[in-house]
């Protein structure tokens, strides 16, 4: 019971991880409010936990190994992804020249948007703030979730098939473990979501500042990861 408990720590710990943070950071500067920021995070968790819990049952009901080139070209792949994810973020700040302004709903709710002029001709237009609200499940986040935990899973059977001896113990501890990920992304994406909606308020230029800076680290590390995992094939 030590070692499960000790798997939901890990997985605390695990969300935290470089590769990971870059990933959900650029996620959730895609997002408006913390509320959506907060479903991001726990939709990559819930994708990371799935292939994690999928990939290692079958591993260890079967005893068999993660191949280690397989693993290779899994990291190599996030690797591709992270570099897609922060180019994708800069390239959003550079094309929309995002703004905000407060929005008000009949009910009293008072919340801020950001809405883009780029398209529009002459004078600033009534028709350039109008917006819906989409209740759309996160599915790029679950996506990404889910190559997290397909690249993360071979280190984690290792870790679990040395801290127990038995499959149950190690179907909980790997449970545990996706459970502690899960939380741990969810808190993480409300502390990234803070300071995006603080600049959001008055400092428009420190908003698009702070994204692009996201979407360049995020850049940065996915090449680092690349360069890593391929001289590691090499």
């Amino acid at each position: 019971m030590s070692a499960i408990f000790l798997g939901f720590l890990i997985g605390l710990r695990h969300a935290l991880e470089a590769d990971h943070i870059a990933a959900v950071a650029a996620l959730a500067s895609r997002t408006s409010t913390a509320r959506e920021a907060l479903r991001v995070g726990l939709a990559w968790g819930l994708g990371h936990t799935i292939t994690l819990l999928l990939v290692g049952t079958v591993v260890v009901v079967l005893d068999a190994a993660v191949p280690i080139q397989f693993a290779h070209y899994l990291e190599f792949a996030v690797g591709v992804m992270l570099v897609a994810l922060g180019a994708d973020v800069v390239r959003r700040v550079i094309r929309d020249r995002i703004h905000f302004h407060v929005h008000g709903h009949d009910s009293g709710v008072v919340h801020f948007h950001a809405h883009t002029h780029v398209d529009t001709r002459g004078p600033h237009q009534e028709d350039a703030h109008q917006h819906v609200h989409p209740p759309g499940f996160p599915y790029r986040a679950l996506l990404v979730g889910l190559m997290h935990g397909m690249a993360g899973s071979a280190a984690l059977i290792l870790l679990t098939l040395s801290s127990v001896d038995s499959i149950a113990l190690a179907l909980g501890y790997m449970a545990l473990f996706g459970l502690g990920s899960l939380l741990g992304m969810a808190a993480l994406s409300l502390a990234i979501a803070l300071p995006l909606r603080a600049t959001a308020r008055n400092l428009t230029w420190a908003h698009n500042s702070l994204q692009c800076a996201l979407g360049i680290a995020s850049v940065a590390l996915g090449a680092l990861l690349i360069h890593t995992t391929l001289n590691s094939m090499a």
